[in-house]
C-alpha cells in the first residue's frame, strides 16, 4: 500500500528518488500531458456543460483522481515513490526544507522570478517549461512576495469543522466545506497557497511547478481528514443537478470514474498520520 508522507519527514534518499522520477516523466514527455490536462479543466466549462476541475463540487474528487494517475506514473518509473504532501500550516516560510536545493529549489530571482537553484532550475537543463501561458520557458516562483501569509492550523480547523460538503449554487459562491477549502469564500486555503508560491502556480499551468503535487496532496489529505471527522456527511449534489458533476456522474477527461469512486482513498493509498 502506498503511504503518502509529510515532505518534512522524507529521507534524503526518498527526496532524491522522488525528484529523479519527476525528471524522468519530464524527459519522456509524460509530465507535460498532466500540465495540459489541468490547464484544459482549470476554469471554463467542459464541452458537455459540466464544471469539473475547479469552482464546483467535483474539485476534490477530480484532483484526487488526477493525483492518483500521476502517482501511478511516478511508480511506473520507481515503485518506491509516493506523492509527499506539504503541510503549509507548519512549513510556512521560504526557508522551509522543501525549498532547499536538494529538493524543490527556492524562490525566483527578483527581476523575472526565475528559479536559480535545485533540480528544476533552468540552469540545470532538465526542466523546460513547455506548456506556457506567458511565453517563458523556465520555472518561476515568488515565494511570499504578495504579502499574504500561508494559512494557519486554526484556519484549517475552522474549515474542517464545516459539516456540509457543498451547497447551491454549486460554484465559487457556495457556502460549504468544498468552496471554503478551495478558497473562493472564507479564510481561503487552497487558492491562497497558489498565490503565495507565485509564478506558474498562479496560472492554469500550475503543475509546471512540482510543488503543485505536494500542495494538492495536502488538500487531498484535508478532504480525507474532513471525511473522517464527518462520516455522515455525503458528497453533494447527489443527483439531477444541471451543469455540475453529481455523485454518480462520470468526470472528464477520464469518463470512467465518478466522485463516488473517489470517496475512499484507502483503496489507493494512506497517509503517514493514519492510525
Amino acid at each position: 500500500m502506498t503511504v503518502r508522507k509529510n515532505q518534512a519527514r522524507l529521507t534524503a534518499t526518498e527526496k532524491r528518488r522522488f525528484v529523479d522520477a519527476l525528471l524522468e516523466l519530464k524527459r519522456n514527455g509524460q509530465y507535460d500531458t498532466f500540465v495540459t490536462t489541468h490547464n484544459g479543466f482549470i476554469m471554463s466549462d467542459t464541452d458537455n456543460g459540466d464544471r469539473v476541475g475547479h469552482r464546483s463540487p467535483s474539485f476534490l474528487p477530480w484532483h484526487r483522481r488526477f493525483l492518483i494517475q500521476f502517482e501511478q506514473q511516478l511508480q511506473a518509473v520507481d515503485p518506491s515513490v509516493a506523492l509527499p504532501y506539504w503541510d503549509w500550516t507548519a512549513d510556512r516560510t521560504a526557508g522551509s526544507s522543501l525549498w532547499a536545493a536538494d529538493f524543490l529549489g527556492g524562490t525566483g530571482r527578483s527581476r523575472d522570478g526565475q528559479v536559480m537553484d535545485g533540480p528544476f532550475a533552468s540552469a540545470a537543463g532538465k526542466w523546460p517549461v513547455n506548456i506556457r501561458v506567458d511565453g517563458r520557458g523556465y520555472l518561476r516562483r515568488e515565494l511570499g512576495a504578495g504579502g499574504q501569509q500561508l494559512p494557519t492550523r486554526a484556519e484549517v480547523d475552522s474549515v474542517l469543522a464545516m459539516a456540509t460538503y457543498d451547497a447551491p449554487p454549486w460554484n465559487s459562491a457556495s457556502d460549504g466545506f468544498r468552496n471554503h477549502l478551495e478558497g473562493w469564500r472564507g479564510v481561503n486555503l487552497h487558492n491562497r497557497v497558489h498565490v503565495w508560491v507565485g509564478g506558474q502556480m498562479t496560472t492554469g499551468v500550475s503543475p509546471n511547478d512540482p510543488v503543485f503535487w505536494l500542495h494538492h496532496a495536502f488538500i487531498d489529505k484535508l478532504w480525507a481528514d474532513w471525511q473522517a471527522r464527518h462520516p455522515g456527511s455525503a458528497y453533494l449534489p447527489a443527483a439531477g443537478t444541471a451543469n455540475v458533476v453529481d455523485l454518480h456522474d462520470t468526470m472528464r477527461p477520464w469518463n470512467n470514474v465518478t466522485p463516488a469512486d473517489m470517496l475512499d482513498h484507502t483503496r489507493y493509498y494512506t497517509f503517514d498520520t493514519a492510525a
